[in-house]
């Protein structure tokens, strides 16, 4: 039997502390469909911009989501396929375990 690395088991537990936030989970939900703004998801979300400027924080620190500059505006989006897997996956066991 192989057993991962404490170091790696480490990483991956403060990986998955990320997502024990339901502010952080609802801004990565908004950004499944399409990159946006802080303006935008504090609208969207109904918080205030600098609750989501410190979540996108923590995200960006995570590497779950990724930036990029628009004019004036930075827009965020999820960082790679691997996140919106592991939300989609995550969605879907907690839609059949709520029925």
């Amino acid at each position: 039997m192989r057993l991962h690395s404490k170091e790696l088991l480490y990483g991956l537990s403060e990986f998955y502390k990320i997502f024990g936030d339901q502010t952080r989970l609802r801004i990565l939900d908004a950004l499944l469909n399409k990159p946006l703004c802080v303006n935008e998801l504090s609208d969207i979300l109904d918080v205030s911009q600098s609750a989501i400027s410190h979540q996108l924080k923590n995200l960006r620190s995570s590497n779950l989501v990724r930036t990029e500059k628009i004019g004036k505006n930075v827009y965020y989006s999820i960082s790679d396929e691997h996140i919106k897997i592991i939300l989609k996956y995550g969605l879907e066991h907690i839609s059949e375990v709520m029925q």
